[in-house]
């Protein structure tokens, strides 16, 4: 079972984008199946960086698509963007400095870091893009 699925309602239309997407939804969902099987802290919290590291590089490719395209919400977007990567570092954090890992907190704080972002900002930006 996965803790998020890929919908067409999460496409862009910006391939790139769509892409990374789906593999940060893979990243993700690799972190819920580590804490059904118990896997050890050092474990998740190495996918956490790699969830961070790929996110980074995510949001990059999304400001330069909106820097090209003259995207009118740019500024709040990547105020969001800063928000997001200072949002999984604290998950991190707080993962790191447990002794008892609450799975179904961490899955509802995954869950929820990746959905609002895309069910507000990044829905707009499918937006912007099916009207270019």
């Amino acid at each position: 079972m996965s803790l998020i699925e890929w919908r067409e309602e999460y496409s862009t239309g910006i391939p790139g984008v769509d892409h990374e997407h789906e593999e940060l939804i893979a990243l993700i969902n690799s972190i819920y199946e580590m804490l059904d099987n118990s896997a050890d802290k050092a474990k998740i919290v190495s996918c956490l960086g790699d969830i961070y590291g790929s996110i980074s590089s995510h949001f990059a490719l999304e400001e330069k698509w909106m820097e090209q395209n003259n995207y009118d919400e740019y500024a709040e977007h990547r105020k969001d963007h800063e928000s997001l990567l200072d949002d999984i570092g604290e998950i991190t954090d707080e993962v790191e400095a447990t002794d008892r890992l609450n799975a179904e907190q961490l899955r509802s704080k995954l869950n929820d870091w990746f959905l609002i972002h895309f069910k507000t900002h990044d829905s707009r930006l499918h937006q912007a893009e099916q009207n270019k």
